[in-house]
């Protein structure tokens, strides 16, 4: 129990800290009028989460996304209870993290940004939109499984799955911004009061999430050879 109370602890630090510099790097991008763009944006959200996966993914694993978690669950290398217990520690993470941006930035600049809550752009139909955060998801969940919880994975830490963030948003970014993470819209958006199409984030990434975790534990995982005498 006291163990997973320290996942749950590092979970709602580095989902915190992930998106106080993710979403305030847009913030600054526009208190900069533009200085820090789309480049440094998406530099921001995946140094730090590559930060916050090498600094605690030795505890919880570091997922900061209930997106993750839930690909995590359906290729059952966590419990449900525990999943859940996961996905609302990175909600309330997200939710001080919008508390935390709200304080730092003044009243204009964060009603302008919505505190950097992901947005759908105008001209992408939702259908698209729910089309390009699962898929943005997969590629992002895939990079974890890969990376970080095969026991072939490299010993690269969390950059593998930080720098997929990076080029997800590089591409995604203009077009739903690339949250990849329903927590990482759901936490700025309590605070900045803006919905639109906030289903969007839950259905695309999940659906991304949990297919990246059905098929690379179902065909890509190393299978460990039963030993002789275990029980089948």
């Amino acid at each position: 129990m006291e163990n997973n109370a320290k996942k749950l602890l590092v979970e709602f630090i580095g989902t915190c800290i992930f998106f106080y510099i993710g979403a305030g790097a847009i913030i600054t991008d526009k208190f900069s009028n533009g200085a820090v763009g789309l480049l440094g944006i998406a530099i921001a959200h995946g140094v730090i989460l590559s930060i916050m996966i090498s600094a605690f993914g030795s505890i919880s694993g570091g997922h900061f996304n209930p997106a993750v978690t839930f690909g995590v669950m359906v290729a059952k290398r966590i419990s449900v209870p525990l999943g859940i217990q996961y996905m609302v520690a990175q909600l309330v993470g997200g939710v001080l993290a919008g508390l935390l941006l709200h304080f730092s930035f003044s009243s204009e600049l964060c009603t302008a940004t919505h505190l950097g809550t992901p947005a759908v752009a105008a001209g992408v139909s939702l259908g698209t939109a729910v089309f390009i955060e699962a898929l943005l998801t997969f590629f992002l969940v895939i990079s974890v499984f890969g990376t970080a919880i095969d026991p072939r994975a490299p010993k690269i830490g969390g950059f593998g799955i930080g720098l997929t963030v990076m080029v997800d948003i590089l591409v995604g970014g203009p077009l739903t911004g690339a949250a990849m993470n329903p927590a990482r819209t759901f936490g700025p958006a309590v605070i900045a009061g803006f919905w639109d199409a906030h289903w969007v984030y839950w259905v695309g990434p999940l659906l991304g999430g949990g297919l990246a975790g059905f098929v690379y534990e179902k065909f890509i995982m190393l299978k460990v050879p039963q030993q002789a005498g275990e029980k089948k």
